[in-house]
């Protein structure tokens, strides 16, 4: 296949993908493989993470045990998602390269589902706080249950911004640059966060020396991307974010600051998890309206995202 043939093929690829996302949404949990990371990662995290009576105020060998049941799972993320691709690459022509690529990539990313939950917590304050809360409670690890109305707003953009970056474009991001594997690793890494990377106690269990490792690598995984999806809302917006890095640095993440910050300066609100931060603070207080606006930037930020991946792809791509 001539290396133009086949980045046709990926930038096709990954349109595709991003257009069964919008129209069909999530494969059903069987078929999904974010499904099966989380299912690895629980049955091994229940059984290893100690309860918080046994935590160990330094555990050098638990954190080995993360590091190897990570490496583990990444290798099997990644030598999987190789397989499949090269035996695309190998055996398909450019044309059904592009539609198998698009459906093993598009289980990698999730935008719409991300979209649709926080525009359905919206939906759920219109009918009550308790309604709002338990549905933000989807998508955010905080306790919900004394949130004001005010705070499960904010908190419901902030999902937004920083999943922008975890769901969206950090998994595409490595997709452009090492491929179907690339962008599989980096979903078992950032899933390893989610459920692993808890400084202290969660669900009777304290993950801080299990869940170490896993929390630092999503952290050096997410670094660039972070900051791109930070630029890709201010393009989406056309218009910088004065002040962006300072409130990005005011939070306790190296990453997720950085689509938060721009979020709250582009649209002109104050977005703060109470006693962490609070992103420009001086802005007004969200509104209904606002959450909208996010979703619709962060729409917008998709777009510009596959544009710039389809150019990327096109300058590095070469044939596997």
């Amino acid at each position: 296949m001539l290396a133009f043939e086949h980045a046709l093929a990926v930038a096709a690829a990954l349109w595709l993908a991003l257009a069964i996302d919008r129209w069909l949404g999530e494969p059903a949990a069987r078929w999904h493989p974010v499904v099966w990371m989380g299912q690895y990662l629980g049955w091994i995290g229940s059984g290893i993470a100690p309860p918080v009576a046994k935590a160990k105020p330094r555990d050098l060998s638990l954190f080995l045990i993360g590091v190897l049941t990570w490496c583990v799972g990444a290798i099997c993320a990644g030598v999987v998602a190789t397989g499949v691709q090269a035996a695309m690459v190998q055996w398909l022509p450019a044309w059904a390269l592009a539609m198998a690529l698009a459906l093993a990539l598009k289980p990698l990313f999730a935008w719409r589902m991300l979209h649709d939950e926080v525009l359905a917590v919206e939906a759920a304050l219109g009918v009550s706080l308790d309604a709002g809360r338990a549905q933000l409670a989807r998508l955010v690890s905080r306790d919900v249950s004394v949130l004001s109305e005010r705070e499960v707003r904010e908190s419901a953009i902030e999902s937004l911004a920083e999943n922008l970056n975890d769901s969206l474009v950090a998994p595409l991001f490595w997709f452009v640059l090492l491929g179907l594997p690339g962008a599989a690793v980096y979903r078992f890494a950032n899933t390893a966060d989610a459920m692993w990377g808890y400084r202290g106690e969660r669900n009777g269990r304290d993950w801080t020396w299990f869940g170490k490792w896993a929390a630092r690598a999503d952290d050096v995984l997410s670094w660039l991307p972070a900051r791109l999806t930070a630029l890709l809302l201010a393009l989406a917006a056309w218009q910088w974010p004065m002040g962006m890095a300072r409130e990005a640095r005011r939070t306790p993440s190296p990453n997720s600051g950085w689509p938060m910050a721009a979020m709250a300066l582009l649209l002109g609100v104050r977005l703060a998890k109470p006693e962490v931060y609070a992103l420009n603070a001086e802005g007004r207080p969200a509104e209904a309206a606002d959450t909208d606006r996010a979703a619709q930037l962060g729409g917008r930020a998709a777009l510009v995202l596959a544009v710039c991946a389809s150019l990327a792809i096109f300058a590095i791509t070469r044939p596997a």
